[in-house]
């Protein structure tokens, strides 16, 4: 995101092209079965049908990819990233000679958001989350949060295995409000106590790279050096939830975002990201990193 090469590529106003593009090299994915898509019964693509040729266009160069982006209207919340300048055509031409790797695990859509799970591997590998804000047919506005990818943690998972495909679309609106009370309850108001309401005791499975399954885990974990202080957002699609949250890690400055899966009305499996936030003396734009979520 922040180097020599790659701080020409963010002047199209697009982060999610991780960090350092030099000497790329290959990477091994998870091997995972994909949807085709959730297009319309006129075959026009779904927005996340639309995202996930987009993300794919920083590997293939395709210039149809970058069509759903709006440029005159994006706006850009990597504070590492400028806007303006080169297009995202050309930037993605250019970086595809250089034999990029992206994968879309999971895509999602909640209203005019999308958010999607992705894997990068440039110079470094890394795992991101995407989200994608539509006006019509078009994404008009971005926020990620992107790691080093780590792991597998003691119990055996990657940051990004598990199910991939949503369920229980009927329950969208239940399953947020319950991630929701989770996050403000537990991780806001540190009622570690109350962990049992909410996720099942015998069957959690994290993804976190240091965090093993279990519910007894998990509250080790959150009695540790963690500390959220805001929720920003949470999206859903059935079963699944992300939510956007900011807070400290040791101290620092951090943004941590975590999805859930929800079964039977408990959580029953995570996944995350956690980034520092840069100073706000170092911002590339200042359109703030969790502004207008």
């Amino acid at each position: 995101i922040k180097t020599s090469i790659c701080r020409p590529a963010a002047a199209a106003a697009f982060s999610i092209v991780p960090k350092s593009l030099t000497h790329l090299v290959p990477g091994k994915y998870e091997t995972l079965t994909m949807s085709s898509s959730s297009a319309t019964d006129n075959n026009v693509p779904s927005r996340k049908d639309l995202i996930r040729k987009l993300l794919k266009g920083i590997e293939t160069g395709d210039p149809d990819s970058a069509a759903v982006v709006n440029e005159a209207k994006y706006i850009q919340h990597n504070p590492q990233t400028k806007e303006g300048g080169e297009g995202l055509a050309a930037l993605f031409a250019r970086i595809s000679k250089s034999n990029p790797h992206v994968n879309v695990v999971r895509a999602f859509e909640d209203g005019d958001f999308v958010f999607g799970h992705t894997e990068y591997d440039f110079a470094t590998r890394r795992i991101g989350f995407e989200i994608f804000r539509f006006e019509g047919n078009q994404a008009v506005e971005h926020w990620d949060n992107i790691q080093p990818r780590m792991g597998p943690n003691e119990s055996g998972h990657s940051m990004v295995d598990g199910p991939i495909e949503s369920s229980d679309l009927e329950l969208t609106e239940t399953n947020r409000a319950l991630v929701k009370d989770f996050i403000d309850q537990v991780y806001l108001q540190r009622k570690v106590e109350t962990l049992d309401q909410y996720v099942a005791a015998d069957d959690f499975i994290n993804h976190s790279p240091s965090v093993e399954d279990g519910i007894e885990a998990l509250r080790k974990y959150l009695g540790g050096s963690i500390e959220y202080k805001t929720n920003h957002r949470v999206l859903a699609e059935g079963n699944f939830a992300l939510t956007v949250n900011e807070g400290y890690r040791d101290g620092v400055h951090t943004s941590f975002f975590d999805m859930f899966r929800v079964a039977g009305g408990k959580i029953v499996e995570h996944w995350d990201t956690v980034e520092a936030v840069p100073l706000k003396s170092e911002w590339k734009n200042q359109n703030g990193k969790f502004s207008n979520l």
